[in-house]
């Protein structure tokens, strides 16, 4: 299926909002302290803030740029605020109030009239009337003055990149990190959000992409800054239904408990912060007004700073469990009693929230695994693992190395244990679920199957996750992914399909992601490319992780349209012996511009010659005219392709001599790609040029690998050489092959005239080669 990576908007629909809309505004803060932002109505906003350390501050803000929303969803750049109004309704408890030192302060980023960087401080409470918690507020932005009275400096509203609401506690102290004496809560709630003047309306993208088949994932920790409603609004608007799984994250969810100057843990009992809740009411909402079921994914996976020491994973020699965030997550041990207590607690209290919502309880057990570290470590050594598994586990200290029977037996032991665990973890939910629940668990196979840890899966695979243990199996495999390692990734299916024995209508895939915006055009293409193998293996429900990075890089997966290319092909050779008469013509495109001074400037816009043929000299008698204009009346004219032998140039030996496996260099491995297209090379220049053969004679195909020639491979689509394994990094992949070219007729009516037929004139039958592939 297409897609596209959308840079910007560039004429699709567009409509206007009224600056500050309540949707487009976002929070920040520092660690610890949680803050979120919602909008309870169309005009207002709804910020909810949990303070740990005196020195917490969160910001509201408004950012003239839009660098959240998807390209074709944005709303514009305006740095323009002159002769405009802002005005609102506020409230707030819990916050420092509007008339104290610090108390709420509007802070504009921007340049003044000459074009120097500048920031404002504006009191709120000099364009206040009320009380310093129930008051209305007006900005006039072409009147504004900064300072602590008025009339203060100006402040220049002509060039203004952001501006922002600091929310403190009223214990706030600015720069200590000194906690406060237990957590505190505040709000603030904005109504009547009106924008007026010179400069109040934005345009903004009013794309709707048709429906794709696809469902969206997107993460807590990724959105906590967003409203839920920008959030549904993106995913409705790239065309993605049905279907939303949200991971809850590791680090945004959790009410803390202040341990020390600096240091905080999860609270106990499992609590979820009050930010974390009623954004998630918000958007469990949103999302089942948008017709969008909610699966929510919990993960073992926790911020190291909020967890307590003893929960943590640890290897043999002590070191934890942490992953490569910065700063780092942790694993919980499934063995530790307490993190398990405190996680089921954790999955039943989003559970309520879901059917708060109206929503089924759709609950998916995230990525479960015991940790390997970097080196090789498997980290099965807390203490409650160490006592679960007898006092004296073998010691595995690098899971690369060769096993013995006591480590194996390790490895399955641990697989229990986690088995086991999850399985309590499902029931926990079912249990708390009024109305039913449904568990997907989601494996990560590139590190459950690494090649390089053989033995990983007996520990990270068990065989209590069999089914029918959970009403659904969810699979993801983007590192590989990304990295072309599609051996790897067909091997795993086949793995996991016979351990676990899932039916396929069972089983969903997650397709993605793209860290690094610099990968975008090379790892969308391959994630695209994904869902379209996941559909022809029979996953009906394939979701595109992540949103985030859908925005960033303009992903856009467009709508399947009535016939693809591929389809409107039919697999047959044309009929007819073409013998030399016919005419046979390789055409390029170039550019060429004379300067006036007789020198040409050359661009060559075509990397690969494009054949002409003209087939009717071929034709030889009435009965094989009788085939053409059968032939030509089954393609329906121009309408669907056909292969044709090109009787100059039709093997990859030379041009018409007897294949052999060294013929053409199709690649050079890199120990984990294991599909390769062939190709023919003309030419013997530094640069040559490269034919790819995409409708090779598959009897004819054969391959070597450094020289010696090999069976292990298969043929795909589009002549891809398919390697049951992907061949060693450094070895040079050849192949030899006859091959078609895929062509069709060049127009949709043929001319013949009996009487000059039978004079001897030949009929004009023009056929063009058709572009297949990348």
């Amino acid at each position: 299926m297409a897609f596209w990576l959308a840079p910007q908007r560039s004429g699709q629909s567009s409509s206007y909002i009224q600056r500050f809309d309540p949707r487009f505004w976002t929070v920040n803060f520092p660690r610890p302290m949680m803050a979120s932002v919602i909008t309870p109505a169309p005009d207002a906003i709804q910020v909810d803030c949990e303070f740990y350390n005196q020195g917490d501050l969160a910001g509201l803000i408004w950012e003239c740029e839009d660098t959240l929303d998807h390209p074709l969803l944005a709303y514009e750049t305006s740095r323009d605020f002159s002769h405009t109004s802002l005005s609102f309704h506020w409230q707030s408890s819990g916050i420092m109030p509007l008339d104290q030192a610090n108390g709420p302060t509007l802070t504009i980023e921007g340049r003044d009239a000459s074009g120097t960087a500048r920031t404002w401080y504006i009191r709120l409470w000099n364009y206040a009337s009320g009380t310093p918690t129930n008051a209305q507020i007006t900005l006039p932005f072409s009147d504004l003055g900064s300072g602590w009275v008025l009339p203060g400096e100006a402040v220049h509203p002509a060039d203004i990149d952001r501006m922002f609401i600091s929310l403190v506690s009223p214990d706030y102290a600015g720069g200590s990190n000194a906690p406060l004496p237990a957590r505190q809560n505040g709000r603030v709630t904005i109504t009547g959000i009106n924008c007026d003047g010179h400069n109040a309306m934005l345009e903004i993208g009013n794309v709707l992409v048709p429906p794709h088949g696809e469902r969206m994932a997107t993460a807590y920790d990724d959105a906590y800054n967003q409203t839920p409603a920008r959030l549904v609004r993106n995913i409705i608007g790239l065309g993605y239904r049905d279907e939303v799984v949200h991971y809850l994250g590791m680090s945004h969810y959790p009410a803390l408990t202040s341990t020390g100057i600096g240091s905080v843990e999860v609270a106990q009992p499992a609590k979820l912060s009050e930010p974390a809740e009623h954004w998630h009411n918000a958007f469990f909402g949103e999302c089942k007004t948008a017709d969008l079921e909610v699966i929510a994914s919990l993960s073992y996976e926790l911020f190291d700073a909020y967890a307590p020491s003893d929960w943590k994973q640890r290897a043999h020699d002590g070191e934890p469990a942490l992953t490569g965030w910065v700063p780092p997550s942790t694993l919980l041990s499934p063995a530790n009693t307490v993190a398990m207590t405190w996680l089921h607690k954790i999955a039943t209290d989003f559970t309520a929230l879901l059917e708060s919502a109206a929503q089924p309880v759709r609950f998916q057990i995230g990525e479960p695994w015991w940790w390997v570290t970097p080196a090789g470590k498997p980290c099965l050594y807390d203490t409650a693992s160490t006592t679960e598994f007898g006092g004296d586990p073998a010691v595995i200290s690098d899971m690369r190395a060769p096993m013995d029977a006591a480590q194996t037996a390790l490895l399955d032991q641990a697989g229990v244990v986690l088995g086991q665990s999850t399985l309590d973890l499902a029931d926990a939910v079912r249990n708390a679920a009024n109305n039913g629940a449904e568990i997907l668990l989601l494996a990560f196979t590139p590190t459950i199957l690494d090649p390089q840890m053989p033995e990983l899966y007996r520990a990270n695979l068990p065989l209590e996750w069999a089914y029918p243990a959970f009403d659904r199996l969810q699979l993801e495999d983007y590192d590989w992914l990304t990295a072309g390692a599609d051996a790897a990734r067909r091997s795993a299916y086949d793995f996991v399909d016979t351990r676990l024995a899932y039916p396929i209508a069972d089983q969903d895939y997650l397709s993605g992601f793209v860290l690094l915006a610099e990968d975008a055009e090379a790892y969308w293409q391959r994630i695209d490319a994904a869902l379209d193998e996941a559909a022809a293996r029979g996953v009906e429900r394939r979701f595109v992780w992540a949103l985030p990075q859908v925005a960033r890089d303009g992903y856009t997966r467009l709508p399947p349209q009535k016939e693809d290319n591929m389809l409107a092909f039919d697999d047959v050779l044309y009929p007819l012996p073409l013998g030399r008469s016919v005419a046979v013509s390789p055409e390029f495109s170039t550019s060429v511009a004379v300067t006036a001074s007789g020198h040409e400037r050359r661009n060559s816009l075509w990397s690969d010659a494009r054949i002409h043929f003209d087939v009717g000299p071929g034709v030889r008698s009435e009965e094989e005219l009788s085939e053409l204009i059968g032939f030509f009346r089954a393609r329906r004219g121009a309408a669907r392709g056909f292969r044709v032998t090109d009787p100059f140039d039709f093997s990859s030996n030379e041009m018409s001599k007897q294949p052999t496996a060294t013929d053409q260099v199709i690649g050079i491995a890199d120990g984990l790609v294991s599909d390769f297209q062939l190709i023919k090379t003309y030419g013997d220049t530094e640069e040559p040029q490269l034919r790819r053969i995409t409708r090779p004679k598959p009897a004819s195909i054969v391959v070597s690998i450094d020289g010696q020639e090999t069976q292990d491979w298969e043929l795909g689509e589009a002549g891809v050489i398919s390697f049951d394994a992907a061949p060693s990094a450094g070895a040079e992949i050849r192949a030899g092959f006859l091959f078609d070219v895929p062509a069709r007729f060049a127009e949709d009516r043929i001319d013949v005239s009996g009487i000059n037929f039978e004079a001897g004139e030949a009929p004009s039958v023009p056929l063009v080669e058709i572009r297949e592939g990348e």
